[in-house]
């Protein structure tokens, strides 16, 4: 049995020598998935707090505990962070990334004001939530949204690879896949969440709402690293409803203000502002929702 361990071990370690590219052997420490994961328990934490902890919160105790928040997120982010720069910049200073997680900090007040926003178009988009904490507590987008919106910041200020473990985190959770460089405007809904894709150079706009299985994609990848930086990804405008399961690409393709975009539509070109766009009979059909009538997004379904 141990010759034969042996032998696979030999094997094995051959690979490393054929099959290169996959090893990483004698390089820059990398940033640990296990302490990512950890540190986005912990802004769960901080930017809702007494929702992600076992025992309750008392006002009286709040500044202690953000306090300690603050600071822990703060040492494992810096340590993280450090890592993921020293693959860019060999000898990175622990200054620079002290100041990159001072920056990220600062802005979590604004991230949280956001969130706020986000809650309340659930709450007021869904007539299955019985309260706000329902909301926070259970249902899956929100996570996922606060981890992007986190990761955003950090993305900003282009640290490397973080940002990026951070939202696969949140993927792996939750089913939605949203990159960290996606630009996403207050008031932003995912109903029900599972299979939603929105890509890194998307841009949506506020009170923007989504169903499952919606994704923001880019019409082609085969300039492969080429594209890198350009906008492949759509824009959505601000009151777009896109019911479940479309898919609308292209960095060129915008969706119009106020739009609404039926169930189950491929769609790779504009649409006008105010556009109900849905299939009859196999066929397109792109409408202006004042002509149509009661054609609202409130009233209609697909």
């Amino acid at each position: 049995m141990d010759k034969d361990l042996g032998k696979i071990t030999g094997a094995i370690l051959s690979s490393y020598e054929s099959c290169g590219g996959i090893n990483h052997v004698d390089g820059a420490n990398l940033p640990s998935k296990r302490a990512l994961a950890s540190i986005c328990e912990d802004l769960l934490q901080l930017v809702f707090p007494g929702f992600h902890d076992q025992e309750p919160i008392r006002s009286v105790h709040l500044p202690r505990v953000t306090s300690y928040r603050v600071t822990t997120i703060a040492d494992k982010l810096r340590e993280e962070i450090c890592k993921s720069l020293r693959l860019r910049e060999p000898g990175c200073p622990v200054a620079t990334a002290e100041k990159l997680v001072f920056e990220f900090l600062e802005r979590l007040p604004a991230v949280r004001c956001l969130l706020t926003t986000d809650v309340q178009a659930a709450f007021q988009g869904d007539p299955a939530a019985t309260t706000t904490d329902e909301i926070i507590l259970a249902y899956p987008y929100l996570e996922a949204v606060a981890i992007q919106r986190s990761a955003n910041v950090l993305y900003q200020l282009c640290v490397p690879l973080v940002p990026r473990i951070m939202t696969e985190w949140a993927h792996s959770r939750t089913g939605i896949d949203i990159h960290p460089g996606a630009k996403i405007g207050a008031h932003f809904f995912i109903d029900h969440g599972t299979g939603v894709v929105v890509g890194e150079t998307a841009e949506i706009g506020e009170h923007v709402k989504l169903y499952q299985g919606v994704a923001l994609i880019a019409r082609s990848l085969a300039g492969g690293q080429a594209l890198r930086g350009v906008k492949r990804h759509p824009t959505l405008e601000e009151r777009v409803t896109v019911y479940a399961g479309t898919t609308i690409m292209g960095g060129d393709t915008t969706i119009g203000a106020g739009s609404t975009i039926g169930a189950n539509v491929f769609l790779t070109h504009s649409i006008p502002p105010r556009s109900l766009v849905f299939y009859e009979e196999k066929q397109l059909k792109i409408l202006d929702k004042d002509k149509r009538g009661n054609a609202l997004e409130d009233d209609w379904m697909i």
